[in-house]
């Protein structure tokens, strides 16, 4: 649980007046007011103002001493989503750098995809790719984040469990990569509060229950390592402190190491932060030489650091009293660095920003390089946020060349997945693996610190499918898959046209008349193929459905005939209602077949019919058609303001009339609107009184203002207008109820 301070805005800028200068800060002053005026009518989840939440991401950005261009996107980062703003009116007043990080962490939220889970999907991948763009996207991604999992409670339940496993999944493991320990350790406590809320809570009880006493062995044991290594001359600035333990690493602990609480080591842990390496090496020398370490215990990520940049020497040894210590000894710098990650490299020094060295920095990255070969190799969305997953954000192992290089991959790799790493012709051409001196099968899972020696043959033919079968990432995966599209390619072209040809056959088109070379060309283009052959190679393949690709080369065919239907549909009508009507036609008109929405249309048949949602008419209501492009006839009630400005002009009008005035079905959605003062009670006599007269209450919600006035909006369904208005009488007789009226979108 998170006890972070809530800032204000004249907090953050106290922070950002310590180490900007006044034009820097003049720049996030403009960039606060600006986020005040475009949020100032919205509330989040708690009530609380809006602008709150751009306030606290600003102010974690400023504590990190980001540049400004990071925090002004802090205060801006929910602009183009949720405000009328646009990301041109954002580059226009603050450059092209803050509008870029602003889009970066923009959603997709313009785009209609078929599952909550695609969109989500969609979006993750388009803050990874312009997080390899711009490290400053996903920053700024982490501190929004971060605030989110500090306001979870406001949520619903399940609302929590989703957002917390998805921060657990995608967004801790981003920080961690990034080596920003600092965000990435609150995410992973505030995550397990929710997905596991009795573990959270029963180590959270375990860890105060003898808190005194570990306090207590910890400044005891600072006292003699401090005499340990005092006639070392490590300098003034030498740090010696004890580091606190967080839940989530001591749950893992617990869960993947089958741990109970009392046999996790590490909770007692002492930090050494000193000036040089050699005074790195010469406290771990005085360590070992008054402490026995304990085997298999000792980590020198100096000498080989993490990927993420993190660096220091991890060592656990017998202690006073006979108990377990960790002790980690580091510099001022790698301390930096082990807290803040990439975020030091962004950090706000004199006055400026070297954006360019920074850029290139972490452009040198080992995730941005991953997040970019999974761009390259993946087909589609849901491939690549699934190896970003598999081979990005999960635990690795590090294994050794014969030659003395590093090799890291995620943990489950075998030696078929290192080839890959290494270069796609090693792994084409394996024959076999060596590890540690001893042959192994292709099987084999690698362990950290094994020299794995990989076996190539130039006469090799190549992968086998089984190797399918036998690796662990995506990439490698994806290597052997693209081996066989091009040792293939020719007779999956051949495949491809031929399953084409077959489907346009089926659905009664003429394959020679479709497929000329132009068209072929085109599709391709559309499906992001460089050429023709490489969508038949792919369609042979298996990597694109047949159906898909068939519609493309009949859709300007589709859209024409129906395009030519409809207006056919439209102006039988038009001629209709432009002549007058003859006295002997009255009556078969209102023979005519009503539609399924009960409502008849003069004159016409078989036209599609639908009511309008934007004033949604019930059967008694007054109403007018109105003649659409494309989806038949849109019925309005009189009153509706769509249907007035539409009048003005009248070209598209047409009469339509009930078929049963009274109704004869009880589905027809009516909006109403609620208004009165919020006392106890008042939203239990709403729905008893709706519930009293009909079965089909479709929704419901209410808001309360700061004069505590409450507006209830309701859908309900009724028969007809008699119906809603015993409805409507009933609610206006609700003690302190002032107003019910039917609304209108």
């Amino acid at each position: 649980m998170s006890k972070e301070k809530e800032l204000t805005h004249e907090d953050v800028q106290k922070i950002v007046s310590s180490y900007m200068n006044e034009e820097h800060v003049a720049l996030v002053e403009k960039a606060y007011h600006f986020a005040e005026v475009a949020h100032h009518d919205q509330r989040r989840k708690s009530g609380e103002p809006y602008i709150i939440h751009p306030i606290q991401v600003a102010g974690i950005l400023a504590n990190l001493h980001m540049d400004p261009e990071t925090v002004c996107a802090g205060y801006l980062h929910d602009i183009v989503e949720d405000t009328g703003a646009t990301l041109d009116d954002i580059k226009e007043l603050f450059g092209p750098t803050i509008a870029m990080i602003v889009d970066g962490d923009t959603k997709l939220g313009k785009i209609r995809y078929k599952s909550n889970k695609e969109q989500m999907a969609a979006t993750h991948r388009k803050l990874l790719l312009a997080m390899s763009k711009d490290i400053r996207v996903m920053i700024v991604k982490l501190a929004d984040r971060l605030h989110n999992m500090r306001t979870l409670k406001h949520l619903r339940p399940d609302k929590q469990r989703r957002i917390s496993n998805e921060t657990l999944e995608i967004y801790a493991p981003i920080a961690d990569r990034l080596g920003i320990s600092t965000i990435k350790w609150e995410l992973e406590d505030l995550s397990l509060r929710y997905l596991n809320p009795q573990q959270y809570y029963r180590i959270v009880h375990l860890m105060n229950s003898r808190r005194d006493q570990r306090v207590d062995y910890i400044d005891e044991s600072i006292k003699l390592i401090k005499k340990a290594i005092a006639d070392l001359d490590l300098g003034p600035n030498v740090e010696i402190y004890g580091r606190p333990k967080h839940i989530y690493s001591v749950y893992r602990k617990m869960v993947t190491q089958h741990k109970q609480f009392s046999q996790i080591y590490d909770l007692l842990a002492v930090r050494i932060v000193v000036d040089s390496i050699r005074d790195c090496y010469a406290a771990l020398g005085a360590i070992h030489t008054n402490w026995k370490p304990m085997p298999g215990r000792f980590k020198d990520y100096i000498a080989m650091p993490k990927t993420n940049g993190y660096q220091s020497l991890h060592t656990t040894i017998i202690g006073p009293e006979g108990r377990p210590l960790e002790v980690q000894i580091r510099t001022h710098k790698m301390h930096e660095i082990a807290e803040y990650g990439v975020a030091a490299h962004w950090a706000y020094k004199e006055g400026k920003t070297n954006g360019i060295q920074q850029t290139q920095d972490s452009q040198k990255l080992n995730v941005v390089k991953e997040i970019l070969e999974l761009r390259s190799e993946s087909q589609g969305t849901d491939e690549f946020m699934q190896g970003i997953q598999s081979d990005i954000f999960t635990d690795k192992v590090y294994a050794f060349t014969p030659k003395g290089d590093v090799i890291e991959m995620p943990k489950g790799s075998g030696p078929l997945d290192m080839a890959y790493q290494i270069h796609t012709e090693v792994g084409n051409h394996t024959t076999g693996a060596k590890v540690n001196g001893r042959i192994v099968p292709l099987d084999y899972e690698i362990k950290n610190g094994d020299i794995v020696d990989i076996l190539t043959s130039s006469s090799s033919a190549g992968p086998s499918r089984d190797w399918f079968d036998l690796v662990s990432t995506r990439r490698a995966r994806n290597k052997i898959r693209q081996f066989f599209r091009a040792h293939d390619r020719e007779k999956n072209i051949e495949e491809g046209k031929q399953l084409l040809e077959n489907e346009l056959r089926e659905a009664g088109y003429s394959p020679a008349e479709l497929m000329t070379d132009e068209k072929c060309e085109e599709v391709a283009q559309e499906t992001h193929y460089n050429s023709s052959d490489d969508m038949f190679a792919a369609l042979g393949f298996g990597d694109l459905a047949p159906v898909g690709i068939r519609n493309r080369f009949t859709a300007d065919i589709r859209q024409q005939v129906e395009s030519d239907r409809q207006q056919a549909a439209e102006k039988a009508v038009l001629e209709d209602h432009q002549t007058l009507e003859k006295p002997n036609e009255r009556e078969k008109q209102k023979q005519a077949k009503a539609s399924s929405e009960g409502v008849v249309v003069e004159g016409v048949d078989n036209l599609l019919v639908r009511l309008s949602h934007c004033c949604s008419p019930i059967p008694g209501d007054a109403i007018t058609g109105y003649i659409t492009k494309g989806r038949g006839v849109s019925v309005h009630r009189d009153d509706c303001p769509n249907i007035k400005a539409a009048r003005k002009n009248g070209e598209r009008i047409v009469s339509v009339y009930w078929a049963n005035p009274n109704g004869d079905k009880t589905n027809y959605n009516a909006d109403l609107e609620v208004q009165g003062y919020n006392r106890n009670g008042l939203l239990n006599d709403v729905l008893r009184s709706v519930n009293n007269s009909t079965r089909f209450l479709n929704s419901v919600n209410g808001k309360v203002d700061h004069n505590k006035m409450v507006t209830i909006s309701l859908i309900i369904g009724v028969r007809n207008l008699r119906q809603l208005q015993l409805i409507m009488d009933g609610l206006k007789n609700i003690p302190d109820v002032y107003v019910v009226k039917r609304i209108i979108r």
